[in-house]
């Protein structure tokens, strides 16, 4: 019985992991545009490259875009994006940019 568990929470925990994966695979498909498809790339020529970053500050950042408090001269972009995404979609999109 104990086996059987630990074996379901095992499966369960995995497939958790790729839908999270999936879905920030499927969000990022918006950012490529400017960010290149491995985040390496400075969106309009003057942000900074995602790739490198951690998924708490890139979740920071893409708060900060939403409520305005966070950005440069051309942050407006941003804020416009940002504003679209749901928490659970920043939280996807942080864990995969992180991974780049």
């Amino acid at each position: 019985m104990k086996k059987s568990l630990l074996a379901i929470t095992f499966i369960l925990s995995v497939s958790l992991l790729a839908i999270a994966s999936t879905a920030g695979s499927s969000a990022y498909s918006r950012c490529k545009g400017c960010h290149g498809a491995d985040g390496a790339k400075k969106a309009l020529g003057v942000g900074a490259p995602l790739k490198g970053q951690s998924a708490a500050e890139i979740t920071s950042k893409l708060n900060g875009y939403k409520d305005g408090s966070y950005g440069g001269t051309k942050k407006s972009t941003m804020e416009s994006q940002a504003k679209r995404l749901s928490n659970d979609d920043i939280s996807a999109l942080a864990d995969y940019i992180s991974k780049f």
